[in-house]
């Protein structure tokens, strides 16, 4: 039988998408029985900054009104994080970026997307790298394998730009408000940084629906 397919949708600069990805990880632990794939979709959570970025700050005060208010905040999600093992290093970030080029390297990531969603990830939330800086992103993607010469070329074209715009609004225009957004097999949608027992029930209760439609035919 063919792998369930697992989709996620998120975006880079979301620390719940963060937490999302490392407890689905878990998830998929914990169900070593039921092969999976994992496709990363694109979602936008930020459409309105610039494709060059901005201050952090002044992208912090737009969007919350001030940085301290988001801080007092956003200290469950960080703690969340450092629970798991990963960093939210939130005063090395200076650059909020448009995520468009994220996802366009994790499009062109193909079978290794997840290494290069991780890798952007790590790099903004636990190394506040600047992800709106080309040479950053050309690094990540040589990190991960890719051709720093050919994805140098390719970023500073347009090449997948509108799709990937597309797709965001696709996803937004489908009811999808808050990310990380998970669909098991086509069948279940979960929505959040839900825990790993819960993700690893519907990764179990999907490939039990897919079993029983395959069974009906």
């Amino acid at each position: 039988m063919a792998p369930l397919a697992i989709e996620v949708i998120s975006d880079v600069v979301c620390p719940w998408c963060y937490l999302g990805k490392r407890h689905l990880e878990q998830a998929i632990a914990l169900k070593p029985e039921i092969p999976v794939t994992v496709r990363f979709r694109p979602y936008l959570l930020n459409p309105w900054v610039p494709r060059e970025g901005m201050s952090r700050d002044d992208y912090l005060i737009a969007k919350f009104g001030s940085v301290e208010r988001y801080n007092a905040g956003n200290q469950r999600v960080a703690d969340a994080l450092a629970a798991v093992g990963l960093d939210y290093a939130r005063n090395k970030i200076k650059r909020q970026p448009n995520t468009i080029d994220c996802h366009r390297l994790i499009a062109w990531a193909a079978d290794n997307g997840a290494a290069m969603k991780q890798r952007l990830m790590h790099l903004y939330f636990s190394e506040g790298g600047d992800l709106s800086d080309p040479e950053v992103l050309v690094r990540a993607a040589a990190d991960c394998g890719m051709d720093a010469a050919m994805v140098r070329q390719r970023l500073a074209g347009d090449e997948d730009v509108a799709r990937i715009e597309a797709e965001g609004r696709s996803a937004a225009e489908a009811g999808v408000s808050g990310v990380p957004f998970f669909i098991f097999g086509g069948v279940f949608a979960v929505s959040g940084a839900q825990p790993p027992e819960y993700l690893a029930q519907a990764i179990e209760r999907a490939a039990a629906e897919r079993a029983k439609h395959i069974a009906a035919q």
